[in-house]
């Protein structure tokens, strides 16, 4: 027959441009051998395409819709209203008229059929589109399926098709509709089936949701299903429901909502064989398809027929952890890193590069796998104890998986795991700690030998080019790895985390004070990424006497903006002192753990609306005040314990242990922050090296932007520069991925089969309407909430109160502004926690769904002590 019209049969698998995704799914699925499809062919999108391309007044319109955006709702609406009536009363061609007669003479015209829209961007492994465009049962004659093909092809236009195609970045013009016909099924009971489980993501289990008669009572919300869950064979959770309506077919067609029988409301719509017959049929199709689908099926009579499948588009995709059998766990990097958005290629490889912990890289983001660590007692407690300071939620989840008992098979106990100084009992015995008990120059070395060794590889890199600066760079990082992992860097770190555990738990025991580590960590020295959001009050400072500059800047658009401040009075000393910050910070940005996130110093734009609002919410000299205010703050809290201790009994033992504890603190706990630091520097110089090389790729017709090298991992990267060759398909798939990549939550902790784990906070006593979270910072402040979600949108007035998803170091000159922080993502030992504490900010951290749950501009007030948020 013509291209106009296509039986299911002689559907291939390159006719989607055709067919759509749901008319190429049934053709794949009636070829599958022993599944059950109704019998139908598809009116293919060339009979659209032929209904329009004539229609002046329809492409118009289309050009009208196409320059809008999806927040423009009232012109969407109108125009698309005005195309769906041009599509109702267009006049059918006569040889899709011929070719649609044509097919159901054969099948029958005396049927009913399924009328169903098959667009061609829908059902697709990264979009699903599911219910966008409508679907009619029960029609019966050739003038009714006529008239609704009409009214499939209008609802390409509804307003919720249209404004999902602007949202994810399809043109109207390209999407085409094809119109599937398919001879209707008149079942008992139907419903849908995934083959991975929706709510867990476990790949393992099979979620079956089932009601009687036809599957639009459960879409459509009419009725609660009853859901049966399948593993291996094995029903292992069935949720039965009082079921009141059912929607069946009418005989002069058309369907009809009825009542069900009392005595039927609460029976099982399936017996125990036919679910886990739907489970084999489920996982045939998905073997079929390569992966996790999300199945329509009827039941008639005895035997299941399936009308539709599509991919899960919203499972967090998985790594395949090898051949083995055995379940891996694996912990989210990102929520420990603060950057749980997805790393480019390049990205990636450069941080496998530099770490030596187990890792696997899943939906553009890193999990580390702590399969073994929680085998063994030693690991386990060691690995619940430095997560449950960087997450609780992630421990949480682990000891979930822990308490399973079938999950992780547990290794005898081995006590030469355990490493010296992890003890938090009576820490004057930790091994670590006594050799460098009061030494802050200890902390000063390191960051002049980590400096210096910076400074080398800047001028070194300069006169590598080519291969040469690949294996450069190989060898660089084995020197990054020597500064991150320096055991002293690693045991000055955990002196001081420990010795905030021990002040926070023997004060409480002692003198009944909560949290008191927070107080004593304000002002301390040697803080980098503190010291960033102090230095940049220090550039407003410059900047505010003149007003001629301010006002420039509030009016610049690009990053050339620094080649003009010369001609204003003051503008060369701002050009300087922006100079001098960018030249000590200017490789950091949000999402710094990726080396192809913008820096600063390549956007130093980014940085005018923090200096602007420096110079508005903060009084002159306020860096000095501020540092001064927190370590007075600090030296108060210090001298009141100890003469408060001192009146206990053994007081003066414990005031000097405890004297001891604070020292280190003031002297250590500062240092956190650098290793990141030392690691994102050395990041930009590697990348302002390979950028050259991209200069050349660009210059000699490789590559078609520098950019394009973000989406290649180190190794290729280094091969392409070897050959000159690149296959271009590689890039495009790679920036499909990456969008696809965005739309995606990363879970805290996954396992080898999808299963997605979740922790939660355990509290009692807590007021009603309390948000949970984490106490990481001290104290309790009223405000209002700014929810901001881009650094770059932060617009703040002095006493704000920052709400946002994760802060990373790149964050922290907002810090200045603000009197309290709410974070979705974080814990005890997380960036923003560290510097709030350092402020004096109280802070709670780790609140699920925070950006949501709170609305900007709301009054809220932040328990920072006990870690909850109310609303006012």
């Amino acid at each position: 027959m013509s291209s106009l019209a296509l039986g299911f049969q002689e559907i291939e698998k390159t006719k989607l441009w055709l067919v759509g995704g749901k008319g190429l799914n049934l053709g794949e699925l009636s070829k599958i051998q022993g599944i059950q499809v109704p019998e139908g062919f598809c009116v293919t999108t060339m009979g659209y395409q032929k209904a329009i391309e004539q229609n002046e007044t329809y492409h118009a319109l289309l050009d009208q819709l196409t320059m809008l955006k999806a927040e423009d709702r009232d012109q969407i609406s109108e125009i698309s209203r005005k195309i769906r009536q041009i599509l109702m009363e267009a006049e059918i061609p006569s040889d899709v008229v011929k070719a649609v007669t044509h097919y159901l003479s054969q099948l029958g015209e005396e049927h009913a059929y399924a009328v169903r829209s098959s667009a061609t961007a829908e059902d697709l492994p990264h979009a699903s589109f599911a219910g966008q465009q409508d679907t009619y049962l029960n029609i019966i004659g050739i003038e009714a399926i006529l008239q609704h093909i009409s009214k499939c092809w209008a609802s390409l236009f509804t307003d919720r098709a249209v404004i999902y195609r602007m949202q994810n970045g399809f043109d109207h013009r390209k999407v085409h509709l094809s119109v599937v016909i398919q001879r209707m099924v008149f079942p008992k009971a139907s419903g849908i089936l995934f083959t991975a489980d929706p709510v867990t993501s476990n790949r393992k289990v099979l979620s079956i949701d089932a009601s009687f008669g036809l599957g639009e009572a459960l879409v459509s919300g009419l009725v609660s299903a009853d859901i049966y869950k399948v593993r291996e064979g094995r029903i292992v959770e069935k949720r039965i429901s009082t079921k009141k309506l059912a929607i069946y077919t009418r005989k002069e067609g058309g369907t009809e909502k009825k009542k069900i029988e009392q005595s039927q409301q609460n029976v099982s719509t399936l017996s125990d064989e036919q679910v886990l017959e739907l489970e084999r049929i489920g996982r045939q199709i998905e073997a079929y398809f390569g992966c996790p689908q999300d199945i329509e099926w009827c039941l008639v009579d005895d035997t299941f027929y399936i009308v539709q499948s599509r991919p899960i588009t919203t499972l967090f995709p998985i790594h395949e952890a090898g051949k083995t059998q055995e379940i891996h766990v694996y912990v989210s990097v990102g929520h420990q890193q603060m950057m749980t958005a997805p790393l480019k290629p390049l990205g990636l490889s450069f941080y496998l590069l530099t770490t030596p912990a187990p890792m696997r890289t899943a939906g553009g983001r890193l999990f580390v796998d702590v399969t073994n660590n929680l085998a063994s007692p030693v690991g386990r407690k060691r690995i619940l104890d430095t997560l449950g300071q960087s997450d609780p939620l992630i421990k949480d989840a682990l000891i979930t998986i822990i308490e399973r008992g079938d999950f992780i098979k547990s290794l005898p106990n081995d006590n030469k795991e355990q490493s010296p100084g992890k003890s938090n009992k009576g820490m004057s015995s930790a091994g670590l700690q006594a050799p460098f008990e009061n030494d802050p120059t200890i902390v000063s070395d390191l960051i002049k030998r980590s400096q210096t060794s910076i400074e080398e590889l800047k001028h070194t890199i300069q006169t590598k080019s080519g291969s040469d600066l690949f294996e450069f760079i190989l060898e660089d990082l084995q020197q990054l790895k020597k500064i991150l992992f320096d055991p002293q860097s690693s045991a000055v770190i955990m002196a001081a985390m420990n010795a905030s555990s021990w002040i926070n738990e023997n004060m409480n025991k002692w003198l009944g004070e909560k949290n008191v580590a927070d107080t004593l960590s304000q002002s301390v020295p040697n803080n980098i990424t503190s010291e960033m959001g102090l230095a940049l009050l220090e550039v407003a400072d410059v900047i505010r006497p003149y007003p001629e500059v301010i006002d420039y800047l509030q009016h610049v658009k690009d990053d050339n903006f620094l080649d003009e401040l010369a001609k204003f009075e003051g503008g060369q000393k701002t050009r300087d002192a922006i100079y001098a910050y960018l030249n000590k910070y200017g490789m950091r940005c949000t999402g710094e753990i990726d080396i192809t996130r913008t820096r600063w110093s390549e956007k130093p734009i980014a940085l005018v609306p923090l200096i602007l609002s420096n110079i508005k919410n903060c009084e002159p000299n306020a860096s000095h005040r501020k540092f001064e205010q927190g370590r007075r703050v600090a030296l108060k809290k210090e001298q009141e314990l100890l003469e408060r201790l001192k009146q206990l009994p053994d007081g003066e033992q414990k005031a000097k242990e405890t004297k001891r504890m604070i020292d280190l603190i003031r002297n250590f706990s500062g240092f956190r922050e650098y290793p990141k630091y030392a690691m994102v520097s050395r990041y930009f110089v590697y990348k302002q090296a390979l950028l050259k090389e991209a200069e050349q790729l660009v210059q000699t017709g490789v590559i078609h932007e520098k950019e394009d090298i973000y989406y290649l991992t180190f190794e290729e990267l280094h091969e392409v520069v070897r050959t000159n060759k690149l296959d271009y398909q590689i890039i495009s798939k790679r920036k499909d991925e990456y969008k696809l990549y965005e739309k995606l939550t990363p879970p805290r902790v996954i396992t080898s089969d999808g299963e997605i784990i979740t922790g939660e906070y355990k509290r009692e006593n807590l007021p009603a309407g309390a948000i949970l979270g984490l106490p990481v910072s001290s104290g309790v402040i009223e405000g209002r909430a700014r929810v901001i979600l881009n650094m770059e949108d932060a617009d703040l007035e002095d006493g704000d109160i920052l709400v946002t998803s994760f802060t990373d170091p790149s964050w922290t000159p907002l810090f200045v502004s603000i009197k309290g922080l709410v974070t979705e993502v974080g814990g005890l030992m997380t960036h923003g926690a560290v510097i709030a504490r350092e402020y004096g900010l109280p802070a709670v951290v780790g609140v699920e769904n925070a950006t949501k749950l709170i609305k900007d501009g709301q009054r809220i007030r932040v328990h920072g002590t006990e870690g909850y948020i109310q609303i006012l």
